[in-house]
C-alpha cells in the first residue's frame, strides 16, 4: 500500500482483512470488530467535519477518544462497562496495526484508560452437565479410542483435581501411573499437593493402556493426534465442540470444570482455606469468588432450617 493515499476508511478495512486472513479471526469476532471500527471513525469524521485520511489517524488526541467512548456510554443504547472496555480494546488493536502495517503510529492514545471492569463471578457447570462432559469423548465418532481416552483424562484431571489447562499440559510420562497425591507448579511457581481420585487415576490409565507412542519419562503426558505435546488450544477445542453435541451453554469452558471443582466441593460442605489450598490461589480473597458462585445454595438451606424464615 505505500505510495497510495489511504482514507481510515481504507485502514479500517484493511484491518480487518488482516485479522479475516492472517489473525483467522470467527466471522462473529469479525463483525463485532468492524461495527466498532465504523462506528468510531465515523465517530471522528463526524466531529472533525470532515472525511479522514490515514495520516489524519496519526493525529488523533485522547480527548477525541474519551469523547468517543462518553458517546457510546450513553444514548438509547448505552454500553456497560466491560463492552466498553472491549470496544477500546478494538480501537487500540486498529491503532496498533495502523502503527505497525502502515507507519502511522497515534501516541495519544496512550493517555486514554479504560473503564473500571468488576471481575465477573465464575460460572460453573452443574455436577450433571459435567459428567455429561466428561463421558462424551467416548461418543465422538471422529477420535480413535486413544484419543476419546486421552481427551477424559485430561477433562477428568479439570473437574477431579481443579487443575488449570495449562497444569495438566505439564504433566510428563513421570508422573503417571498417578499415585494418591499430585504434585503441582501453578501460577508464580506455587506448588501444591493435589489429591487424586480413583476415577481421575483410571481415566489416566486408560489413556496410557491404549497410547500408541512410546515416552520417556520428561516427555509431555499428553499427546496430539501426530505424536507431538497436546497444546491448550485443542482442549479448548475438544470441550467447545463436545459442549455443542451436549447443548451446553457456551459458558461450559475447560476453566468451567476447574470453577466447578471448586462451587461444588463448597456445596459439598468443604471450607474455603482447603479449596484455596486445593486451587493453589495466593490470596484466599480469590477464592472467596466462589462463595458468591453458591449463595442459591446458602439461600436455600437458611430457607429450609432458619425457624423465622
Amino acid at each position: 500500500m505505500a505510495g497510495i493515499e489511504l482514507t481510515a476508511s481504507d485502514a479500517l478495512r484493511a484491518w480487518l482483512d488482516h485479522l479475516a486472513h492472517e489473525r483467522r479471526l470467527s466471522p462473529r469476532t469479525l463483525e463485532a470488530y468492524g461495527h466498532i471500527g465504523r462506528l468510531y471513525v465515523a465517530f471522528l469524521e463526524h466531529h472533525r467535519g470532515e472525511a479522514l485520511s490515514l495520516k489524519d489517524m496519526g493525529t488523533i488526541t485522547a480527548a477525541e477518544v474519551r469523547a468517543h467512548m462518553a458517546e457510546r456510554r450513553s444514548g438509547d443504547h448505552p454500553l456497560a462497562a466491560r463492552s466498553l472496555s472491549q470496544s477500546l480494546s478494538a480501537i487500540r488493536g486498529f491503532h496498533a496495526f495502523l502503527d505497525r502495517r502502515l507507519d502511522t503510529p497515534a501516541p495519544e492514545l496512550a493517555l486514554v484508560r479504560g473503564p473500571k471492569v468488576k471481575p465477573s463471578l465464575p460460572r460453573p457447570v452443574t455436577e450433571d452437565q459435567a459428567r455429561g462432559l466428561l463421558a462424551e469423548p467416548d461418543a465422538d465418532p471422529d477420535a480413535e479410542p486413544w484419543e476419546a481416552a486421552r481427551d477424559r483424562a485430561v477433562l477428568t484431571l479439570l473437574y477431579g483435581c481443579g487443575l488449570r489447562i495449562s497444569e495438566a499440559m505439564s504433566l510428563t510420562r513421570a508422573d503417571a501411573p498417578l499415585g494418591d497425591t499430585l504434585r503441582i507448579v501453578g501460577k508464580g511457581s506455587k506448588t501444591r499437593i493435589a489429591p487424586i481420585l480413583p476415577a481421575v487415576r483410571a481415566a489416566v490409565d486408560a489413556y496410557l493402556a491404549l497410547l500408541p507412542f512410546p515416552l520417556q519419562p520428561a516427555d509431555a503426558l499428553f499427546r496430539a493426534r501426530r505424536g507431538g505435546p497436546l497444546s491448550p488450544r485443542h482442549v479448548q477445542a475438544s470441550v467447545q465442540r463436545l459442549r455443542g453435541r451436549l447443548g451446553l451453554p457456551e459458558r461450559t469452558t475447560p476453566h468451567a470444570l476447574r470453577h466447578s471443582f471448586a462451587t461444588h466441593l463448597l456445596g459439598a460442605g468443604a471450607d474455603l482455606r482447603s479449596i484455596q489450598e486445593l486451587l493453589g490461589h495466593a490470596s484466599l480473597s480469590t477464592t472467596q469468588k466462589y462463595t458468591g458462585v453458591d449463595a442459591d445454595r446458602l439461600l436455600n438451606a437458611y430457607a429450609a432450617a432458619h425457624p423465622r424464615a
